[in-house]
């Protein structure tokens, strides 16, 4: 395991043709000359192009690394959050460190920030959480973002490969799952791919500060490796297992935990999963509270309610047009989505479409929310009723859910309601995350 504080790489714009932005104080580019104020960069001929804020071309480079001088900033425009999600929108942030513009072979660039771990969380704490969020669930949040990152630096570093197959086709099934590891160039991407990370454009709050010191080179480990530990917004009441949204791998500390003090029992059903989604149970995350909520959710997350217990529609054509935008899959007239197999909280890991041209079976969970959504679904613990015309033929689809994510790892409301209730920081991590220990690296 490490003993010093590593560098990581963040990927904040990816697949644009330019760049804009300002170098808030002096950079030196490419180690020969100094630059500063409005920049633009644009790919051409498999070269960087970077112009000055007076429109000199000013470096052609396969790459350009921008470093700073002094503790000088930068700003990039037209960032890219929530990619594909509900909430997606763009935005100028700033950010420290050092920046990375790198040409890319199908004649877009890539712009990466290189960071320090401890100030890279700074602003993870910041962005994921609001400034007002408990001092106990902002060091709960360090601690575990702080381990999911340097486990996956480390996996890296020893060349251990995660499954490579993420994709498991055939004629009747389509078995998908994402990962970090997706990524190329860079250790992490900036959106809620990985970790949200906004640099330093949400102010890094006094107490996020204080958490980050606080908790400065503390990790979960299990045996002799740091955990890689997972989180989300809110579970709906019981937590997932690793296996069941990315690879089939079982991971002790990322099992199906109850998110109560009431230990709920693990769905094993159909009916069992359809009277868990239709009561509204003990949980940490089953919170109303507006001011918690404020507290721990970025102005933009709170534009999501219901995420608890939570309801979609949809008319039969309607459902039909968004599965074969987002599968490529003609279904014909759907007749039946079926649950296959679901998992301890619920969620559902295969699920089976049956269509009058196309009959066919999609998971993981994050593909499920995809194919079933204009965005995503808020997760894949949900119930199907079908409402049909008096031939059988289906009218209408409604989807009555539970929980906000993947449902593994840490849940963050209900870790805010444990803060909320006076519960330690160790003591939410070691709910979430069982079989888990704190040891401080660094």
């Amino acid at each position: 395991m490490i003993s010093q504080e590593p560098t990581i790489k963040v990927g904040i714009i990816e697949h644009c043709r330019d760049v804009r932005g300002v170098f808030n104080g002096p950079f030196t580019m490419n180690g020969m000359f100094q630059l500063g104020g409005n920049f633009s960069a644009r790919a051409e001929n498999g070269r960087i192009v970077l112009t000055d804020g007076r429109g000199n071309e000013v470096i052609p480079a396969k790459e350009v690394h921008c470093v700073q001088t002094n503790g000088a900033t930068f700003t990039l425009h037209d960032v890219t959050i929530g990619i594909h999600f509900h909430w997606e929108r763009k935005e100028s942030q700033t950010f420290q460190g050092n920046l990375t513009l790198v040409a890319r072979d199908n004649g877009t660039i890539t712009a990466i920030n290189e960071i320090s771990v401890e100030e890279y969380l700074a602003s993870v704490i910041s962005s994921e959480m609001s400034a007002e969020a408990p001092i106990e669930l902002l060091k709960a949040h360090a601690i575990t973002s702080r381990s999911w990152l340097v486990a996956m630096l480390e996996r890296e570093q020893r060349h251990v490969d995660v499954d490579p197959e993420r994709t498991i086709r055939s004629d009747d099934e389509m078995i998908r799952w994402y990962d970090r590891e997706d990524h190329d160039i860079f250790d992490v991407c900036a959106d809620d791919h990985c970790q949200r990370y906004q640099g330093i454009t949400k102010i890094i709050s006094k107490s996020a500060a204080e958490a980050i010191e606080a908790t400065r080179g503390i990790f979960l480990v299990h045996g002799y490796e740091i955990c890689d530990a997972r989180f989300y917004k809110a579970c709906g009441g019981l937590s997932e297992e690793f296996e069941n949204a990315w690879e089939e791998r079982h991971v002790p500390y990322l099992e199906c935990v109850s998110d109560s003090s009431i230990q709920h029992p693990k769905i094993t059903t159909e009916r069992e999963a359809e009277d868990w989604i239709f009561s509204h149970p003990d949980a940490y995350c089953n919170t109303t509270d507006a001011a918690i909520l404020r507290q721990i959710l970025p102005s933009f997350d709170q534009e999501t309610t219901n995420f608890f217990r939570w309801a979609v529609e949809y008319e039969r054509a309607e459902l039909e047009e968004i599965i074969r935008d987002k599968s490529g899959f003609d279904f014909g007239t759907i007749q039946n989505l079926v649950p296959v197999q679901r998992g301890p909280s619920g969620r559902i890991i295969k699920l089976k479409i049956e269509g009058t041209k196309k009959t066919m079976t999609v998971g993981k969970e994050l593909e499920i929310r995809r194919w079933l959504s204009k965005s995503h679904l808020y997760s894949s613990a949900f119930i199907v009723v079908t409402e049909r015309e008096d031939d059988g033929t289906p009218k209408r689809f409604m989807l009555y859910g539970a929980g906000w994510g993947h449902g593994v790892g840490l849940c963050q409301i209900g870790a805010a309601v444990m803060a909320a209730k006076g519960f330690q920081a160790e003591q939410i991590v070691k709910h979430y995350f069982h079989h888990a220990q704190i040891q401080k690296l660094y």
